[in-house]
């Protein structure tokens, strides 16, 4: 068998529906879109949640409650069995982190969790540590050190 003997299985390809061909096609005339109206021209769509000027759904029901989701402080979980893969002796902190890939994206800090083991003395500096990922390091012959958050300047305040 050769890459140009391949073919879908049967059945499991459609032709494409082709609008506006004829009307024994069962297509064509209207191509679907009825008579007349805004959703029969060109460009002619709605927004979402439109109702036709009837007051929309998201308008009439009450609002209720406060969500602080925005101001939520989101942390980079990594697991004291990620630290095997860096060397020993290594000073590592998120900007390493990054760089092996562990860590993508915004982010407003780094939180080592305690799944798995290490066998390396690692120097880590992080944001959060929990009490037995920290323990997990430090037998191990490593330091776990919390990063110090910059301070405000004196001028802005």
């Amino acid at each position: 068998m050769r890459l140009h003997d391949l073919k879908p299985k049967k059945g499991s390809r459609h032709r494409t529906k082709r609008l506006g061909c004829g009307e024994s096609s069962g297509h064509g005339k209207t191509s679907g879109k009825g008579h007349k109206g805004q959703l029969a021209r060109a460009g002619g769509s709605v927004r979402i949640g439109f109702e036709g000027g009837q007051m929309p759904l998201f308008r009439r029901l009450p609002k209720r409650g406060f969500s602080n989701a925005a101001f939520k402080t989101k942390y980079a979980v990594i697991n004291v069995e990620q630290l095997e893969n860096f060397e020993a002796g290594a000073n590592v902190d998120e900007e390493l982190f990054r760089q092996a890939g562990l860590v993508r994206g915004r982010i407003d800090g780094v939180k080592i969790l305690a799944r798995g083991e290490i066998s390396k003395a690692i120097n880590v500096t992080a944001d959060h540590f929990s009490q037995s990922a920290k323990e997990k390091i430090e037998k191990a012959g490593g330091t776990a050190e919390i990063r110090q958050k910059a301070a405000p300047d004196a001028a802005n305040s």
